[in-house]
């Protein structure tokens, strides 16, 4: 969901960019070229006839440019259009500025009025990396004329193009800093609104106190120790493991706190919990994007495991994860039909599930990191939160 919406703004700025680009750059074109041939610094016997003949492979590339940036947007390749379009700017630009002034008398005065745009408005796509990228080509490019038509004048535009970039780069940290602070302010009420939620589940199942927070961060630490995600990529993964037992809302409370065995019919009931609670969160921007670990925390390696039976690596990543965290915190928590186990005993029934219950890999790396989520446990049990803050357990868990 939120993936999408990033697309679609990603598509809007970039047709937004396509039009103004197209638009200045062929009205300059044929005002500059065309309607005033006899400016007054210029000379209309200076144009050789390499420059001519380079003029209309030029147009020709940028008018294959239109097409083929059409079919990037369509087919979903939309952050590459805007690198292939300075690209191709670029590359003919420098040629045709080469042949137009390397053996003439004239006064270095070219550059088109697109560059303007191209600087002033590359912070509506949010991109440092493009904001650098295009202010390099376009010095990088009168440099390269400099060089070849020996013009020391090039020195102004360079000058004039890099206050322009500075200008622009103010407007996209500005932009940058904006959007920082309203994720940051989504963030918090969305974390607030989880608990909530996780609240609710709790006074069904007061046994399953503080068992979603340290999933969470069980979850986390052994994410983040795989080495394999930027902290920023776990964000929404962390909202998913507190979500990961969501859908048990669904399921009745005297199946839920019942003391003795389930019975058949009871446990195929409780076996809904995970597509219940996927189906809850499909349309929460951020968290949606993690749905598999929802969906899927409860399959196990050897195939056995529900809703749909996935096995080996079939399963995704982050759900392996989940499973082992929500594993060894259900067998060291107090339950309406069992006490809690000791740690001890916890850790040597993960490690039995090696290959079986559990990601062969992952339980290598629980090794290493059970020591890690012993003192988490000890600090969730004192009362104090890992994404910071005080939490208030029951005394069940202690």
């Amino acid at each position: 969901m939120k993936k999408t919406s990033l697309l679609q703004e990603e598509k809007h700025s970039t047709v937004l960019f396509l039009w103004l680009f197209f638009v200045v750059f062929f009205v300059y074109e044929i005002i500059y070229y065309n309607l005033f041939p006899a400016f007054p610094w210029g000379d209309v016997n200076a144009k050789s006839s390499k420059w001519d003949d380079f003029m209309f492979f030029k147009y020709g590339i940028i008018f294959a440019l239109i097409p083929l940036s059409i079919y990037l947007i369509k087919t979903e390749k939309t952050k590459s259009v805007k690198y292939i379009l300075f690209s191709g700017y670029f590359l003919t630009n420098v040629v045709s500025d080469i042949l137009y002034y390397k053996d003439s008398t004239l006064t270095y005065t070219s550059g088109n009025m697109v560059e303007l745009v191209i600087v002033l408005f590359s912070p509506i796509f949010v991109n440092k990396k493009f904001t650098y990228f295009i202010t390099g080509g376009l010095i990088l490019k009168y440099i390269l004329v400099g060089i070849f038509i020996h013009d020391p004048l090039v020195l102004f535009p360079i000058s004039a193009l890099i206050v322009l970039s500075f200008i622009s780069f103010l407007l996209l940290l500005r932009f940058l800093n904006y959007i920082k602070a309203l994720k940051y302010s989504y963030d918090e009420q969305l974390e607030g609104i989880v608990k909530g939620v996780i609240a609710i589940l709790e006074l069904k199942d007061p046994y399953t106190r503080g068992h979603s927070e340290r999933v969470a961060a069980y979850a986390m630490n052994m994410a983040e120790a795989t080495g394999k995600f930027k902290p920023s990529e776990l964000n929404y993964f962390y909202y998913a493991c507190l979500l990961h037992d969501i859908g048990k809302v669904n399921i009745p409370d005297s199946i839920l706190t019942k003391s003795g065995r389930l019975t058949d019919e009871e446990y195929d009931i409780i076996k809904t919990h995970p597509v219940v609670g996927a189906e809850a969160i499909r349309e929460v921007d951020g968290i949606a994007d993690n749905l598999e670990v929802i969906y899927h925390h409860h399959e196990r390696w050897d195939g056995k495991g529900y809703p749909d039976g996935l096995s080996g690596g079939d399963i995704p990543f982050l759900a392996r994860i989940t499973a082992v965290a929500d594993a060894f915190d259900a067998m060291t928590s107090s339950r309406s039909y069992r006490p809690a186990l000791q740690f001890e005993e916890a850790y040597q029934r993960i490690l039995d599930g090696q290959g079986s219950q559990f990601d062969p890999q992952l339980i290598e790396l629980f090794k290493q990191v059970y020591p890690q989520w012993m003192q988490i446990s000890k600090t969730y049990r004192k009362g104090m939160n890992m994404r910071g803050g005080e939490k208030h357990e029951n005394s069940q868990t202690k």
